[in-house]
């Protein structure tokens, strides 16, 4: 069900979505029909030709991911500013409207129609059972959906939990799990589904194991558990809807979104080398295809350009001082497209 039917049929959803009575309803409806501020984008900058809409990108309104992605958004070009009290901001160079709601939502959103692309986590899009597309892995929000128990009940395995209580807001993801584990005499694994706090039910005495979410383990060893098994890595990913109608957008917005990535991960380096060790220090950077190698007046000495990782460019630069490069310089990047 598209988002303008969603608005017509349910317009309590739309009072959640953007949270701002009819004003809200005005804008979402105007959102999704090519409208903003009163004039058909159609007929401006930012306009969609193929069919008079504006693509829709939900993005997670809060939570650990929140602002990580907000920043990526900014770092690729996407210029909207967001109305005070709305959940929902129209950029203005490109037909794209932001739609922010609830993380665990998206992957259900994206796979509906009610929005064609989703920023979210692996383990939502692997909770909701929903069919879309995973155009991207974007390399940050990395955790484990994880077993854990309590550290003074000595589990190495999770087969000692199957049969047992297990807390957990990833319900379908943990039944699956432990259903690989039960036998007649460990019976049904009883699952029981909190929104929060999991990592209290087992001192609470609710639960004799959970399933929730590591990152550093600081919460978790808080709490006196230690982990068990891992049930899902996961990371945040860029994923559409299979039948969205703006298949153009949808890869002008993905490699945007790699070519930012692909920027925060890399420094330009250059350097001045000799002739002589020029065979060595293209092998200490050899760039992400292959590096720019440029005559200097001096014909015995070359100028040399090549991408490198950002966490390995101080080691690099001692590398090539070494043996005897000079003039070494890092460039940040802010954007690229590298044909990612």
């Amino acid at each position: 069900m598209r988002l303008s039917r969603l608005i017509a049929q349910r317009p309590w959803r739309l009072a959640a979505l953007a949270g701002a009575g009819v004003a809200a309803t005005a804008t979402a409806v105007h959102c999704h029909q090519g409208y903003v501020n009163g004039s058909a984008a159609g007929k401006g900058e930012g306009s969609d030709s193929a069919n008079g809409k504006r693509l829709l990108l939900g993005v997670p309104k809060k939570g650990r991911m929140h602002t990580t992605i907000i920043e990526m958004l900014n770092g690729s070009g996407f210029n909207y500013k967001r109305p005070e009290r709305l959940d929902i901001a129209h950029c203005t160079d490109i037909p794209v409207s932001i739609v922010f709601l609830p993380a665990a939502d998206i992957a259900t959103y994206v796979a509906e129609g009610n929005v064609d692309l989703g920023i979210t986590g692996e383990d939502i899009v692997a909770e909701s059972g929903s069919t879309v597309n995973v155009l991207m892995e974007l390399g940050f929000g990395k955790c484990r959906l994880s077993v854990q128990a309590p550290t003074d009940a000595h589990i190495t395995d999770p087969r000692q939990l199957a049969g047992k209580r297990i807390v957990t807001s990833f319900p379908s993801l943990t039944e699956a799990f432990f259903k690989r584990f039960e036998t007649p005499e460990t019976g049904t694994t009883n699952i029981k589904c909190i929104s929060g706090s999991v990592e209290a039910a087992c001192g609470l005495g609710l639960a004799d194991g959970i399933v929730d979410l590591v990152e550093t383990g600081t919460t978790m060893r808080a709490a006196g558990l230690e982990e068990v098994s891992t049930v899902l890595s996961t990371q945040c990913v860029l994923i559409a809807n299979p039948s969205t109608e703006h298949k153009e957008m949808v890869e002008v917005i993905r490699r945007r979104l790699a070519g930012f990535l692909t920027a925060s991960r890399f420094v330009m380096i250059t350097y001045n080398v000799h002739r002589a060790t020029l065979k060595q220090a293209t092998s200490i950077t050899p760039g992400k295809r292959s590096p720019s190698i440029m005559s200097l007046e001096d014909t015995n000495w070359v100028a040399v350009s090549a991408l490198v990782e950002k966490k390995r460019a101080a080691n690099i630069m001692d590398q090539l001082e070494s043996i005897g490069a000079t003039d070494i310089l890092t460039t940040q990047l802010h954007s690229s497209r590298m044909g990612d």
